[in-house]
């Protein structure tokens, strides 16, 4: 008996998707989303960059 017939088998592999037409709206679309990606990248970099916004620490309130 050999250890190679159990187990699960290998799936089949599926062809490969043609590459789907795209008209101007869809380039569009994906441009805008990159600069969108792109200037959120910018913000978390500019904000990393900087230290604590405040520095006091917690602060209490006068009441009780």
């Amino acid at each position: 008996m050999s250890g190679r017939e159990g187990g699960k088998k290998k799936p089949l592999k599926a062809p490969k998707k043609a590459q789907a037409e795209m008209d101007e709206d869809d380039i569009a679309h994906k441009q805008k989303i990159k600069e969108q990606q792109k200037a959120i990248q910018d913000a978390k970099a500019k904000a990393s960059q900087k230290g604590p916004l405040v520095g006091g620490g917690i602060k209490k309130s006068g009441k009780k």
